[in-house]
Parts: structure tokens; C-alpha cells; sequence
């Protein structure tokens, strides 16, 4: 057998993402765990204000001196007047335009970002135990409407649910403590930019409701709008922009959801056609929805995948779901590594991949890390994934 063959294709770029100087998690354990790229932003900077190159090259030095590379920017982050297109909307455009010009000349040309509103991910609860003991995040959507209807309290919610829903939602929000009530409020608006400072409910309401009168067709039209405003200086610089799906990909809380689907991804790029208007691949994200054929999706959207998050789910009829072991879950991750791997073959530059998410377990079930991102849980989701695109490659010889 011709080892030197395996090694000789072209292998995705493994990274992880890191939260900068506060993590909880060094760049050495990221190092040790096979990872050679960082995927981190500057979240000390205001959601939608300018990056400075001298911040932006000061982190890169960081992560330079631990023996990696700084590969992908998660995220520059769209500010809401953006999202809701209102009179400030040109002003951030400019700005973010003067970020990715001030990314790109600092060498770092891959930024993902979302078009979430308010929230950029939502769980119910952060430690879900899991049959061997480790802990996962889940989203329960009785524990989500309970929260809507009787702590958020977001006028008119009762019009988006079910009679049945909200009988199923009161029964549950009754049998919950003050201090469950308390956790629960802190997990779900847990997703919201700059959530360490803590949100109040009423700027969380007033939040919600500046889309009271922005529907998915509109908030489509202000992507759109954000998209032809930024392309073109993406494409002087040969940036990669990737839009990352809804998280959950479904409405909640009154809010329209827009990147959801495969059709919402290709709608998406074919609106904006460039080589620097593409796609991040998140199996996770995507794959709480049983229509989405995540296989199919990497083979037939290739061509717009610059970034990709490998997570998989468990999900069941009533629309809950749990993050699960990378190669259990509801996708086929063997297949997802396959398209993935061919399409890599036919790249002159790795495509960046991290594992997204992990279980708590072993020593990190005693620390505080930021939800999902513990330093074993994601070793063993990239040893996991780095053995099966291994396989794959070698199969292909």
C-alpha cells in the first residue's frame, strides 16, 4: 500500500475556534488537539464598528506565536440597523466594508458571518446529560414557547402557537422553579451578540420587536441589500464571505428566519452571483430540519462552500433536538465527508473545517467554558472527523 498517497491529496484545513486572550481553553490545547488554523473574532470590539488593524494584528501575532494560523474570522458581526435597514444601515455598511479591507490586507480573506435576527444561536438548556454522562446542548420548543409566553412575555406570542402549545407550554413553565425560570432565561438569550453583558428582558422585547413589521421576504430584500454593498470590495480583495444558516433554521419568538434551507443557500448566492458570496456548511444547523438532504446539499452547493461546521443532531417529531456524538446523529456524516473531501480535490487552497461544538465531558465537566466549546469534546470530534476524512482519501486511491 502507497501510504505517500494519502498524505499527498488534499486535505481539508482543520481548525477551532478560539474566543481570544479569555478563553478558557489556550491555543496550546488547540494545537495539541491537530488542529494548524483558528477560527476567532475580536468580540471586544462593538457589534458593527470598524476592526483596526493594529487590534486585528495584535491577535494574529497571538495566534502566530503559538504555531498557528489565524484562518477563518467568526464573526464580523452585522449590525441590526443592517438587518432592519433603517436609516443607519449605509453608515455600518461603509464600516464593515472598511473591516474587510483592514482583514484582507492583514492577510486573513475567509469571514463568516449570520443574518439572524437578534438571536445567533438558541438552546433551551446548556448541560443536557447524556446516556455516558458527558453534556450536551439541547433545544426543547415547549421549554422556547414557555419562555416566549410567560418570561419573555412578548406581546401577541399567543398568535403564533397552537391551542395546544401553549396548554403544553403553561404545564411546563407552572412545573418550573424560580431558579429553572431564572436558567432558562439565561439560556436561551445566552445567543444574543454581547449576551456577557447581560440582557434585560425589556431590551430583549424591544429588541423582538423592531421586526414586528419585517417578514422573511423583507429581511431577504436587506441581505440582499448588505450582500450588492459589500461584494464588490470582498472581490478586490479576494475575500470569501459565508453566511452561516439560522441556528435553529426555523422562526422563533415572531422572528423571520431566512437562511434555512438549501433552496433559502442557492437563492442566496444566485441573488449575488460572485466567487467571494458563498456559503458556511453547518451540518448541525441545517440538519435539525429532516428536509434538509445534507449529503445532497454538499455535493450539489459545493462550489459555495468556503467554510464548514460539522456537527450532527438528534432530533424527534415535536421539534426538539440534542447535539449528539459527531458520527451519530441524523446525518450521515460519512457522506457529508465524502462530497466534501471530492470537492477539496478540486481546490487549489484547503477548505477551512472545524468540529462545531462538543460534549462536556472527562475534566472539562468541572470548568466554565463557553457553551459547546470545551477543550475535549472537540478533540474528540476532530480525531473523529480527521479519521474518517482520512479513510475517505485513502479510498479514493
Amino acid at each position: 500500500m502507497n501510504f505517500h498517497f494519502i498524505y499527498s491529496m488534499k486535505h481539508l484545513e482543520q481548525t477551532m475556534r478560539w474566543y481570544g486572550p479569555n478563553d478558557a481553553v489556550p491555543l496550546s490545547y488547540i494545537r495539541q488537539a491537530g488542529a494548524t488554523g483558528i477560527v476567532t473574532a475580536l468580540h471586544h470590539i462593538d457589534i458593527g464598528h470598524i476592526w483596526p488593524k493594529e487590534e486585528i494584528i495584535k491577535r494574529k501575532e497571538i495566534i502566530e506565536r503559538a504555531g498557528l494560523s489565524w484562518s477563518v474570522v467568526e464573526s464580523v458581526n452585522v449590525h441590526e440597523s443592517i438587518k432592519v435597514a433603517d436609516t443607519d444601515r449605509d453608515r455600518y455598511i461603509d464600516w464593515y466594508r472598511t473591516t474587510i479591507k483592514n482583514l484582507a490586507e492583514c492577510g486573513i480573506k475567509t469571514i463568516c458571518y449570520n443574518f439572524m435576527p437578534v438571536l445567533d444561536w438558541s438552546r433551551t438548556d446548556l448541560v443536557y446529560k447524556m446516556p455516558d454522562g458527558s453534556k450536551a446542548l439541547r433545544f426543547e420548543r415547549i421549554a422556547l414557547i414557555a419562555f416566549d409566553l410567560y418570561i419573555l412575555k412578548r406581546e401577541n406570542a399567543e398568535k403564533d402557537y397552537s391551542d395546544i402549545d401553549i396548554e403544553r407550554a403553561k404545564a411546563h413553565y407552572d412545573q418550573l422553579s424560580d431558579q429553572q425560570r431564572k436558567l432558562l432565561q439565561a439560556n436561551v438569550t445566552m445567543g444574543l451578540p454581547g449576551s456577557a453583558q447581560g440582557w434585560q428582558l425589556e431590551e430583549v422585547r424591544e429588541r423582538v420587536a423592531t421586526y414586528n413589521d419585517i417578514d422573511a421576504t423583507q429581511l431577504k430584500k436587506n441581505l440582499k441589500y448588505f450582500l450588492a454593498n459589500v461584494v464588490d470590495i470582498a472581490e478586490e480583495y479576494d475575500v470569501r464571505l459565508t453566511i452561516h444558516p439560522d441556528d435553529p433554521p426555523f422562526p422563533l419568538l415572531g422572528l423571520p428566519r431566512i437562511v434555512s434551507t438549501e433552496d433559502d443557500a442557492r437563492e442566496l448566492v444566485e441573488a449575488v452571483p460572485s466567487p467571494s458570496n458563498g456559503l458556511c456548511l453547518c451540518t448541525g444547523s441545517y440538519g435539525v430540519r429532516p428536509d434538509n438532504d445534507l449529503p445532497g446539499m454538499a455535493n450539489r452547493l459545493a462550489k459555495y462552500i468556503h467554510f464548514i461546521h460539522l456537527r450532527n443532531v438528534k432530533r424527534d417529531e415535536d421539534g426538539n433536538f440534542f447535539e449528539d456524538d459527531h458520527l451519530a446523529g441524523d446525518t450521515d456524516m460519512y457522506a457529508v465527508m465524502k462530497a466534501l473531501a471530492e470537492e477539496q480535490q478540486h481546490r487549489e487552497s484547503s477548505i477551512p473545517v472545524r468540529p462545531d461544538h462538543g460534549h462536556a465531558m472527562l475534566d472539562d465537566l468541572e470548568k466554565i467554558t463557553n457553551p459547546g466549546y470545551t477543550a475535549i469534546g472537540r478533540l474528540r470530534g476532530l480525531a473523529e472527523l480527521r479519521g474518517l476524512e482520512h479513510a475517505i482519501l485513502r479510498s479514493m486511491h
